[in-house]
């Protein structure tokens, strides 16, 4: 854990040390909000999209903006002077000191920014749907916040099991996302994808990956689908900020292929692109 670069309201801090208010509302109700950039050559990829989807978030909880200024003094703080090659990088905001209970004080919002050397995602990884569901409907759907114990207990879920990533359908029975990526299926020769009224999350790496696709020509749809679609796929595929685009070997026991045709033609369209700038 030591080897995990931390800086809090200003200062470069000890990974094992506190740094956070014992009260600080992040730390007692998961009050805030966070994003994750992948560093890569010592560069963090896309952070204006990042803080721009940070801003909904913030807006979304009813917390001030982020002061991206800010934020970009702690991402160069733990990042410059010594590359990380490959790793993870997480800027965090807070809604600072509180009561012990849901209501807020105006105490200043709390800024945290990590960045970690990682390993590199797997060439693909098997994927299982979970029992639980995203409420499409609720307060905080859609947003990324601090409040991620539904994801912690589902990945755990998906690993006991031997797999990468655990799948949520929605209240509707609607595919929607898994814990931390989003979720792409093959069928028809289409690329398909829930819509964000499905309640998942915007993803980074999803929108690159619709605009950058649409631009080359490959086909691909935001559409309602139901969970089972995933039993039928030809293909299936995830993205994020440290997978990129990650082949799905297979959904629940059901081998895939990995990867197939159309998810191989959308990886060549996310390295073509992905390299021509850190900030797309």
């Amino acid at each position: 854990m030591t080897d995990i670069r931390v800086w809090v309201d200003g200062a470069r801090v000890p990974a094992d040390r506190p740094a956070v208010s014992a009260v600080d509302h992040g730390v007692t109700v998961g009050d805030g909000a966070f994003e994750t950039a992948k560093v890569e050559g010592g560069a963090p990829f896309a952070v204006s999209r990042h803080l721009a989807r940070m801003d909904r978030s913030t807006d979304g909880l009813g917390l001030p903006r982020a002061d991206h200024d800010r934020i970009r003094e702690g991402i160069a703080a733990v990042l410059d002077g010594d590359p990380i090659d490959f790793g993870r990088l997480r800027w965090t905001v807070t809604g600072g000191r509180g009561p012990l209970g849901s209501d807020r004080l105006d105490s200043g919002l709390t800024y945290i920014v990590t960045a970690v050397a990682h390993a590199r995602p797997p060439a693909s990884g098997a994927v299982v749907t979970v029992p639980w569901v995203r409420n499409e409907r609720s307060a905080t759907a859609g947003l990324k916040t601090t409040s991620y114990a539904e994801n912690v207990v589902a990945l755990a879920r998906a690993q006991e099991q031997g797999a990468v990533e655990a799948l949520f359908a929605n209240t509707r029975g609607e595919l929607c996302e898994a814990t931390g990526s989003n979720v792409f299926v093959v069928t028809g020769g289409v690329v398909r994808t829930p819509p964000l009224e499905s309640g998942c999350l915007a993803g980074i790496s999803r929108g690159l990956v619709l605009e950058w696709c649409r631009a080359d020509g490959v086909e691909v749809v935001e559409e309602a689908m139901p969970v089972g679609v995933l039993e039928e796929a030809d293909e299936v595929f995830l993205t994020s900020s440290i997978k990129d685009v990650l082949p799905v070997s297979a959904v629940d026991g059901r081998g895939l292929p990995d990867p197939g045709p159309v998810t191989r033609r959308v990886m060549g369209v996310w390295a073509a692109h992905s390299t021509r700038t850190v900030d797309p």
